[in-house]
């Protein structure tokens, strides 16, 4: 439900989701982590301007509900590039060269774990386990892994996601 040439929701757009969301789950037990899935489904992202609305609908702290949403990686309090890339960190993939490839992404993108490069287009993220530990290093970019990534292969399907973009 974008509703600018950016393809942004407007703030007014993202508090009736989180709203929507609060009304659907926060009477169920232990529901911090589902709503956070939740709005993340929808929004892309945990917005922090929702933490107050949260806090109030738990009857929790703005601070328990920062920490939590802070402490699990998997949580986003910014929206995403276009494209996520996600480098796994598990023991098989950096014995195979996961290490050297995290550091050719962070150097090749300008940016580290959990940033967005400033063109908006790809964000970085650590994952740890994509279970394709045979084929190590792997990488995962939107739904597709791939595996035996080198910084050369990386560097190609980063570039890939730039044609992708520019429609080239």
């Amino acid at each position: 439900m974008p509703n600018d040439e950016t393809g942004m929701l407007s703030e007014s757009d993202r508090k009736a989701t989180v709203n929507e969301v609060l009304a659907r789950l926060a009477h169920e037990p232990g529901a911090l982590l589902p709503i956070f899935h939740a709005i993340q489904e929808h929004l892309g992202y945990v917005p922090e301007e929702a933490i107050p609305t949260i806090a109030k609908a738990l009857n929790q702290t703005r601070a328990e509900i920062y920490g939590t949403l802070t402490f699990y990686s998997d949580f986003r309090t910014a929206p995403p590039g276009d494209h996520i890339l996600q480098i796994c960190r598990a023991e098989s993939c950096q014995a195979m060269g996961g290490r050297a490839l995290e550091a050719f992404a962070r150097e090749t993108l300008r940016v580290d774990f959990g940033e967005t490069t400033a063109d908006g287009q790809v964000s970085l993220e650590p994952v740890y386990c994509l279970g394709n530990c045979a084929c190590s290093p792997s990488v995962r970019i939107g739904e597709d892994i791939y595996g035996r990534v080198s910084p050369d292969r990386l560097d190609q399907l980063i570039g890939g996601l730039r044609k992708t973009e520019t429609g080239e």
